[in-house]
C-alpha cells in the first residue's frame, strides 16, 4: 500500500496476493474464538424462536466464551477453523492482496488514487473474493452455530462431510446460501476495512506522525477496525442469520431482515457487536501488521534469491 521507503522495492502483485492469505490466516488463528461468540451472539434471538424457553443465553463477549468452554469444551471455540482458514487463503488473497493491482487498473497504472477510486477498488476486490470463498464462509458459519442443535447433536462430524451434506440436503445452491447479503457484506468491510486503513496510514506518514513501521501500521489498523465494525454489523448479522437458516427458513435475505427487525427490532442488527469489534479490531491489527511484515521479508527473499551476490 502507501508508505514504502525509498529503499524499499515495491512488493509484486504476487507477494501481495500470497502475504495478504498467510497474515489473514494468522490472524484467524488468533482471534477466532472471539469470531464463534459474535456468531452465537447473533443468533442466539433466532436460536429463543426455535429452542424456547430452554435456548442457552450467552451474554456478552467473555461470558459466552466461558458459557462456551464449560458446556461444550475449549475445541469449541475453534469449531469450523479449517473451514475459517481456507476462507482466508482463498477470500483475503483476493480482496487485500488484489486491492493495490485494483487501484492501479481504475487509475489506468497511475499511482494517484482518490477517494472515489479506492472504493471502487475496494468494492471491486471485495465482490470477487466472494466467487472464491462463499462456500466456506457457509460451512464456517454452520460450523460455529452447530449449539443450536439438541441433545450434543451435531449437524457435521467434519469440513468435508459439512460441504458433501449441504451439496446433497440442499443442492449446490446451498453452499452459496447467503450469497448476495455476504457481496454486499464485503464490498462494504472491505471498503471501510482497507480505504480506512490506507487513508489513516497516508496521513500519518503525509503529516510525519510516525514512520512507516509497527505503531504506523497498528493504529492504522485500529482505526479501520472500529469503522468497518460500525458500518458493517447490521449487514453482517443478517448473513449470519441467513447463512445458518434451513431449508425454507427464510425465502431471502431481506425476509431474514425484516423478520428480524419485526420480532426483535432494530437493535438485533447489532447483536454481537462488541465482539464483532473485538474480532475486528484485533483481526486487523494481526493482519495488517503481519501483512506489511510479510511483504517486506517476501520482497527481501525475493532480491536475494535474484541477485545472490
Amino acid at each position: 500500500m502507501v508508505g514504502m521507503k525509498p529503499t524499499d522495492a515495491a512488493p509484486t502483485a504476487t507477494i501481495k496476493f500470497f502475504g495478504a492469505g498467510m497474515a489473514a490466516c494468522f490472524a484467524d488463528l488468533l482471534t477466532f474464538p472471539l469470531d464463534t461468540a459474535k456468531v452465537r451472539l447473533q443468533i442466539q434471538g433466532e436460536s429463543q424462536g426455535v429452542q424456547g424457553a430452554n435456548a442457552v443465553k450467552y451474554r456478552g463477549v467473555f461470558g459466552t466464551i466461558t458459557t462456551m468452554v464449560r458446556t461444550e469444551g475449549p475445541r469449541s471455540l475453534y469449531s469450523g477453523l479449517v473451514a475459517g482458514l481456507q476462507r482466508q487463503m482463498s477470500f483475503a488473497s483476493v480482496r487485500i492482496g488484489l486491492y493495490d493491482s485494483m487501484k492501479k487498473f481504475y487509475t489506468r497504472g497511475s499511482e494517484n488514487a482518490g477517494i472515489v477510486v479506492r472504493l471502487m477498488a475496494g468494492c471491486t476486490t471485495g465482490a470477487m473474493a466472494v466467487a472464491f470463498a462463499q462456500p466456506t464462509d457457509v460451512v464456517k458459519v454452520r460450523f460455529q452455530a452447530q449449539m443450536r442443535l439438541a441433545d450434543g447433536e451435531r449437524r457435521y462430524n467434519g469440513t468435508m462431510d459439512a460441504y458433501r451434506t449441504i451439496a446433497r440436503d440442499e443442492g449446490v445452491r446451498g453452499l452459496w446460501r447467503g450469497c448476495m447479503p455476504n457481496i454486499t457484506r464485503n464490498a462494504i468491510v472491505n471498503c471501510a476495512e482497507l480505504v480506512t486503513y490506507d487513508i489513516i496510514k497516508e496521513l500519518i506518514l503525509k503529516y510525519d506522525l510516525m514512520t512507516d513501521n509497527l505503531p504506523c501500521h497498528f493504529t492504522a489498523a485500529f482505526g479501520a477496525g472500529f469503522c468497518t465494525t460500525i458500518v458493517a454489523s447490521p449487514v453482517d448479522v443478517v448473513k449470519t442469520r441467513f447463512m445458518n437458516s434451513g431449508a425454507g427458513q427464510y425465502s431471502s435475505a431481506i425476509h431474514c431482515a425484516i423478520t428480524m427487525l419485526t420480532k426483535e427490532g432494530p437493535t438485533a442488527f447489532y447483536k454481537g457487536f462488541m465482539p464483532s469489534f473485538l474480532r475486528l479490531g484485533s483481526w486487523n491489527i494481526v493482519m495488517f501488521v503481519s501483512y506489511e511484515q510479510i511483504k517486506r521479508a517476501m520482497t527481501r527473499a525475493q532480491q536475494s534469491w535474484e541477485s545472490p551476490f
